[in-house]
């Protein structure tokens, strides 16, 4: 399947999931307003942490693998059952220390011990969130692109029904049970839509773990880790300073504004990680990957600086739309952020040739330090510029990215031995 094809699927499921999320946002918004749309980002920013950590990490490189291995039995069988048991193993442990944590947990990210059981929810549903997105990776590496999508439309679809019929029952309570309980609900939507399936099936996940698979996993699993790790934590770290230096109003006004941007870039990130992880895995010619990339630059950013144009120029229709009155102060917020995104995509598809070709050094070292860079640069900014700091912040630690990652890209091109030698 072709990248424009691929795109456009993915704009369907992305609209669908978008959909979806704007309604439940909107609700919190109207319901709690800023403060409580903060709060949502803390617990939001957590479950993404748990979640990699419980899944070890490792789903990036079950959809490389999976697209290299193509159909070989043997090869897919002993990947599956490796990967399994890696995420079984991690998911219970990241379950137990949440559960164990659950009373300092809920006093950090929800500012209230009365929450606890909410993370204690999390711990007992932590391994039903894992093995969905297993599966989700291994039919993504599989190049099924019409099943992955159509699991992903018809999930976003239940868990917006389960997460509404929870915001009528309990308001904001019932939005942090939704958002640590839904995927207990949609995997066995995933269950029963590959019930049939040739390759997924009870005797592929039977094998011994495989040293040589777990191996090629691990490696992508400090890769996946850190980038997993590193970016809501230096989210979090942002959020609280805004909440402790400005206000809880200001900072809900930036999660507003991280949440649009997450949003109408997430019909391009879906794409990338359909698309693109697997295609670039499985090429070997530096001129068919230079190629995929051209055409990346050619389709996709063109699309991304088009959707940041209009969404600048309707910026208080889509406050209004989206949020209520008491969001206009972030309109002042949207030039800087948007510019940042637009750089952000084009600094991702380059980075995209780090994680499907294994840099492991190099992308964990550029993870870990413009994630410092971006929590050093927001709290001097937001202390000389108030709120629109934050916005300068990310807009200039993306540029000085897109041009670290551009003479990576260009050296891996050029002479494939010296990127190698950061594996």
């Amino acid at each position: 399947m072709t990248l424009l094809k691929t795109s456009v699927l993915s704009f369907i499921a992305t609209a669908v999931k978008m959909l979806a999320a704007l309604v439940i946002n909107k609700a919190v918004a109207v319901l709690v307003g800023p403060s409580g749309l903060a709060l949502m980002g803390q617990l939001q920013n957590f479950i993404q942490i748990a979640m990699t950590a419980g899944q070890g990490g490792i789903n990036q490189g079950v959809v490389k693998h999976t697209a290299e291995y193509s159909v070989e039995n043997k090869t897919t069988s002993a990947l599956f059952s490796t990967a399994t048991v890696i995420s079984f193993f991690t998911a219970v442990s990241a379950g137990i220390i949440v559960c164990v944590f659950s009373g300092q947990l809920a006093d950090y990210f929800l500012k209230n011990r009365d929450y606890t059981y909410i993370f204690i929810l999390f711990g007992f549903s932590i391994i039903f969130f894992v093995l969905n997105q297993l599966l989700l990776s291994i039919i993504n590496g599989l190049k099924e692109i019409k099943v992955f999508i159509s699991i992903n439309i018809v999930q976003s679809v239940f868990s917006l029904i389960f997460t509404l019929v929870m915001i009528y029952w309990l308001g904001l309570e019932g939005v942090f049970i939704a958002m640590v309980t839904n995927q207990s609900i949609i995997l066995l939507v995933l269950i029963w839509a590959i019930r049939h399936h040739a390759l997924i099936k009870l005797s592929a996940f039977r094998k011994r773990v495989d040293k040589i698979e777990a191996k090629k996993l691990f490696k992508f699993s400090a890769m996946t880790l850190t980038s997993a790790a590193v970016a809501p934590i230096s989210h979090l770290i942002v959020r609280d300073y805004l909440g402790n230096n400005l206000s809880w109003q200001e900072a809900g006004y930036w999660q507003a504004i991280w949440y649009i941007s997450s949003m109408y870039l997430m019909v391009v990130t879906t794409t990338l990680g359909i698309y693109y992880l697997p295609k670039l895995a499985e090429l070997t010619s530096k001129k068919e990957i230079k190629k995929e990339l051209i055409n990346g630059y050619k389709i996709i950013l063109p699309i991304v600086i088009l959707m940041a144009m209009l969404i600048y120029f309707l910026r208080e229709l889509i406050i209004q739309v989206l949020f209520s009155k008491e969001f206009i102060p972030m309109a002042e917020l949207f030039k800087w952020q948007l510019i940042g995104d637009v750089i952000k995509l084009a600094s991702w598809l380059l980075s995209y040739v780090m994680l499907a070709k294994a840099m492991t050094k190099l992308f964990i070292t550029t993870e870990i330090v413009f994630s410092i860079g971006f929590v050093l640069l927001a709290k001097y900014l937001v202390s000389q510029y108030g709120l629109n700091g934050v916005t300068y912040a990310y807009a200039l630690n993306y540029s000085v990215y897109f041009i670290v990652v551009a003479f990576i890209t260009l050296n891996y091109l050029r002479n494939k031995k010296s990127a190698l030698m950061f594996k």
